[in-house]
């Protein structure tokens, strides 16, 4: 029998698969849930893992009350919990008319009632709900302007906490006086709790001058009012708060899980694994050309497989169609320049890199002779932060559509032994 040659596309992608299906909710979050109370069982969330959440909650339970907001084709069939769809990255009118539902939903609740809230990655643009004085349009045009700065995710969620009546602690403090069970599937660096969603269940330190310092440094342009209620005193929940004292959070799915999960894979294949940590941040492409620099530096050392995950950012300065995956590989690509034996895949494991309908993408050492070939400039693609429309013409774009789950960025470079 003839052996199957090593196809290294089709090993990557089969690692991010992997590393996607450990994050299901249908496989994680079963355990963490408590026994009916004696009260109400509400159910709410927002994420774009949130509506798979639900569906998992009621596997367990059967029918429940409640509602989720998730991102626009993420809506999974549930009995009794409704699924709101609504816009992400940028906010719009039906996730700002759900999160007014939804937290009506949790007025009145009593002690013997038991909330239990799923939250994901993608919930600080889903749950809206502007401070007084800032309309739905300032908080688009905060989206706009935080996602184009290059900001690190920590300090987008401090300026957005300040500005929302739901965000940083408050959806949890109107939950109260029920018992508030919080299950977390993490996309963010360090698995901050705080951090997901803009931790709409979790107390927040982090102050309205910390906000606005944050504003300065990045040189947002924002609307007046939004400059406005960035100087009064805000809503958000410190952690000591009587209101979060029957709050509990849980983190049910993690990116560290997902890459270990890859790195048996390829362990097994008889690959030596090296992570390089699962909360990297920073500019895509800079870490790219760092990653590319090491992974020629191992190229006489037989097959080895670097890993990592993270968030990464880019900050825009072009007109293209990109996001931080797709400009990672591309900047790596141009570093690697075609080098022997290395293939390089980055994607979002929610499917969704940028706001493009794409994964993210994969390559090897053909990719500078196959952008000759279509008449593409890597270097201008990457200067137009271009880099979806680039990989849709060379064709190693990765789709994989609504993975159902949000452990953020998932970053493979395989380096084979010279021929």
């Amino acid at each position: 029998m003839t052996e199957t040659p090593f196809n290294p596309r089709d090993f990557l992608t089969g690692l991010f698969h992997r590393a996607v299906e450990v994050a299901d909710p249908m496989a994680v979050l079963a355990d963490h849930l408590p026994e009916r109370p004696a009260g109400r069982l509400v159910v709410i969330g927002a994420g774009k893992a949130s509506a798979r959440m639900a569906e998992a909650v009621e596997a367990h339970y059967g029918p429940c009350e409640g509602l989720v907001i998730t991102r626009y084709g993420y809506a999974r069939p549930c009995m009794g919990i409704e699924i709101v769809e609504a816009a992400h990255p940028v906010p719009d009118a039906a996730g700002e008319a759900a999160t007014a539902r939804l937290l009506d939903l949790v007025a009145g609740l009593g002690p013997d009632d038991q909330v239990i809230a799923l939250i994901s990655g993608g919930g600080s643009s889903l749950l809206v709900a502007p401070t007084e004085g800032v309309s739905l349009d300032d908080k688009m045009a905060v989206n706009r302007a935080l996602l184009a700065s290059g900001a690190p995710i920590g300090q987008m969620n401090v300026v957005r906490k300040h500005l929302s009546r739901v965000k940083g602690g408050q959806l949890a403090a109107a939950c109260a006086p029920a018992r508030l069970l919080s299950l977390l599937i993490s996309d963010v660096p360090g698995d901050d709790p705080g951090q997901i969603a803009s931790g709409p269940t979790v107390g927040e330190t982090g102050t309205a001058a910390d906000a606005r310092a944050i504003v300065a440094r990045f040189g947002l342009d924002l609307p007046q009012s939004v400059r406005d209620a960035l100087d009064r005193p805000t809503g958000v929940v410190a952690p000591d708060d009587p209101r979060l004292a029957r709050a509990e959070t849980r983190i049910v799915a993690a990116p560290s899980a997902s890459l270990e999960a890859a790195a048996g894979i390829a362990r097994a294949a008889g690959i030596e694994v090296r992570i390089l940590g699962d909360a990297i941040e920073g500019e895509a492409r800079d870490l790219a050309v760092e990653h590319a620099r090491m992974a020629k530096s191992l190229r006489g050392e037989g097959p080895v497989l670097l890993l990592s995950g993270g968030e990464c950012t880019v900050t825009r300065r072009g007109d293209g169609v990109g996001g931080p995956n797709a400009e990672y590989v591309l900047a790596a690509a141009l570093e690697l320049d075609g080098a022997e034996g290395i293939h390089v895949l980055a994607c979002d494991t929610d499917g969704v890199d940028g706001a493009a309908e794409v994964a993210g993408a994969c390559i090897g050492p053909d990719l500078p002779q196959l952008a000759r070939m279509a008449g593409l400039d890597m270097r201008a693609a990457l200067d137009r932060n271009d880099a979806h429309s680039f990989f849709a013409a060379v064709d190693r774009q990765v789709v994989t559509g609504p993975t159902l789950t949000n452990v953020n960025d998932f970053r493979a470079i395989l380096i084979l032994p010279r021929l």
